[in-house]
């Protein structure tokens, strides 16, 4: 299942903003048989909240509504539409919607009634029936209908190849009743889709079949700038194409006072700034132009963020961590191109690595390196294969290395000049049983064509980690060069499979399940827009993401967890890169936030504006 990512779009929120999942059964606090209606879904087993339980515990639910909270993003944005790949959406665009069902912050799995009231699916969960609030509405006053949500997943899936392989187990979706929605699958037992469903943003079919003001047909698969029809807690604000976006806090929001919002949604109003390049943003923000930043480079987190905004106590700089499992980011090899078809020629690439040269030198020893696509959670696979996952990988033999069998999974050493002679003559090795040899200092192949690489990015940051990895490629005969394109060039060239070599990453729950299809799933590996953007057609590959979605309980999930993450590793199908556990953060002191932190997401949606710290920093300035 996916994880909550907040304000990033489709491609990284991936999930999502979005959601963990799996485990043994689909139950609520009470022990009743499944056909009976709950208020919440959960694959852990027993749900933390009851049926009458008035806010979750991580919140305030007295905080005062108030203030503003002004966020910043690199880039730009040409549509408040963020259900298509035409176009790049504004950040957090879909806050404006609310969905079925939403997530506690503080279970890994668990999910609460929003739009639907109650929520019922039979044992063998081949279905899902959700019964709709009768209170629930759109901003412009009128219901939300079991219309609009069969009209969401219908078009849905028409506009956006994440949700057609999302939720590509649905067959139909069918009104049952005055107020109630089906969703029919098409296999049994498979524990999460009563879940993902009710993770569906429900859009207003009204609005989006209706005609803008000109008389032109709404179109849900092309970009717009008038701002959409919702019915979330925020509605848009003032919006400058490319610059900025801003949301209001809906005054009569029809879910305010319901238990999953209590305590939530307590600024009056949202902003996002753009800024060209993540150097201007940081100029930005110690200007005071926005409020809150997360850091993702060592350097800056070690060397710019001791400025007297930070001394004075103005600007406080701070730490978080979850319990999730850390992204696997990497250097990302497009094997639909010939040059990379070769996993020795892949596993080269590794070996050109000199990750501890660089944490030493770049990183100010800030990272670790990254070994797993399920870092730091019992789904990474550790040792040699288990019982468990030897009976899913022993069929499969003859489909997957034969090292998943006899080794643990292991990054090549660097981090000095002896070390990184080895592994480059370990390299060249790899490189000629793979045809490829250096003729006149070039890397070439029996037909003479010369090995050349464009790493594709979108910060020039990475250039830093980039130029240091191209030197070594070019001890090798490999010509590598750097093209830096926008936000938008990256998202198109991305979702056309039109790059070489990419730094991108893949977020894990620490449930796994269907999204697993479309980040490495043989139908996604060509469907553009899809988040396989490796190009992955590996059967074996297609054979344990079944075992995972179709796991029997949490003890099966994790072992075809860690077998999947055994073929991914073993076919090298990028390069590992490094991870940090610590979410690095500054704000300027105008916010208060609850005593607790939830344990599976960094969220800043339950903070509230603090009057008496604002007003210190006015007074100072």
């Amino acid at each position: 299942m996916l994880v909550s990512a907040g304000t990033t779009r489709i491609f990284a929120r991936a999930g999502a903003t979005l959601v963990l999942a799996l485990a043994l059964l689909l139950t609520s606090n009470s022990q009743s048989h499944a056909e009976d209606w709950r208020h919440g879904l959960s694959l852990f087993g027993t749900l933390k909240y009851g049926p009458d339980f008035p806010h979750f515990d991580y919140v305030n639910p007295d905080a005062p509504k108030g203030g503003s909270m002004r966020r910043a993003t690199v880039g730009s944005f040409d549509t408040l539409n963020p259900f298509n790949i035409k176009g790049t959406p504004a950040a957090f665009s879909s806050i404006i919607y609310d969905s079925l069902l939403v997530s506690s912050a503080d279970e890994p799995s668990s999910e609460y009634g929003l739009l639907a009231e109650a929520v019922k699916h039979p044992d063998d969960y081949s279905s899902v029936t959700f019964r709709l609030r009768k209170e629930a509405r759109w901003h412009d006053g009128t219901p939300v209908t079991p219309d609009d949500v069969v009209w969401s997943l219908q078009a849905l899936r028409s506009s956006h190849p994440f949700y057609n392989a999302y939720y590509s187990n649905v067959t139909a979706v069918r009104v049952t009743g005055p107020d109630e929605v089906t969703f029919s699958f098409d296999q049994t037992g498979n524990r999460e889709l009563p879940l993902i469903v009710g993770q569906l943003p429900v859009l207003p079919k009204a609005y989006w079949t209706g005609t803008y003001e000109d008389g032109k047909p709404r179109n849900i698969t092309e970009t717009t700038l008038e701002p959409p029809l919702g019915s979330g807690p925020y509605r848009f604000g003032a919006v400058d194409p490319g610059r900025m976006v801003s949301f209001e806090r809906v005054e009569d929001y029809w879910a305010k006072d319901l238990p999953v919002n209590v305590g939530k949604h307590n600024f009056d109003r949202l902003a996002f700034e753009y800024f060209r390049d993540v150097t201007a943003r940081l100029v930005g923000f110690k200007a005071d132009e926005f409020d809150f930043i997360t850091e993702n480079s060592a350097k800056r987190w070690a060397s710019e963020y001791e400025f007297p905004a930070v001394k004075s106590g103005h600007v406080l700089v701070e730490t978080f961590r979850t319990s999730q499992a850390e992204p696997m980011q990497g250097f990302i090899f497009n094997t639909r191109r010939a040059k990379f078809a070769d996993p020795r020629i892949r596993l080269a690439f590794n070996y050109a690595f000199d990750f501890e040269w660089m944490n030493e030198n770049v990183f100010y020893s800030q990272y670790n390196r990254t070994s797993s696509y399920f870092q730091n959670s019992e789904l990474a696979a550790t040792g040699l294969p288990g019982p468990l996952e030897l009976e899913l990988l022993e069929p499969l033999r003859d489909k997957i290395p034969p090292e998943v069998f006899t080794q643990e999974f292991a990054n090549p050493v660097g981090g000095g000049p002896r070390a990184m002679r080895g592994n480059l003559r370990t390299a060249r090795g790899l490189l000629e049983e793979a045809g490829w040899t250096v003729v006149d200092g070039k890397l070439v192949n029996e037909a003479g064509e010369q090995m050349t690489i464009e790493f594709l990015i979108v910060s020039p940051d990475s250039e830093r980690i980039v130029n240091p990895y191209i030197q070594s490629l070019s001890r090798l005969g490999i010509e590598s060069t750097i093209r830096v394109v926008d936000v938008a060039q990256f998202r198109n060239r991305l979702d056309r499979f039109d790059f070489d070599v990419v730094t991108s990453g893949f977020r894990q729950s620490l449930s796994p399940g269907n999204e697993q299809r479309d980040y490495w799933g043989t139908a996604a590996a060509n469907q553009q827009g899809s988040r396989n953007i490796i190009g992955i057609k590996n059967e074996a590959v297609d054979a344990l993401i079944d075992a995972i979605i179709f796991a029997k309980d949490r003890e099966h999930l994790v072992a075809a967890s860690r077998a999947l993450d055994r073929v991914l590793l073993w076919n090298h199908y990028l390069v590992p890169q490094f991870y940090s556990p610590d979410i690095r953060t500054a704000r300027w002191n105008r916010f208060a936030r609850p005593d607790v932190s939830p344990e599976y997401q960094f969220t800043t949606d339950t903070w509230w504006w603090d009057d008496k710290a604002a007003a210190a920093i006015q007074a100072q300035n």
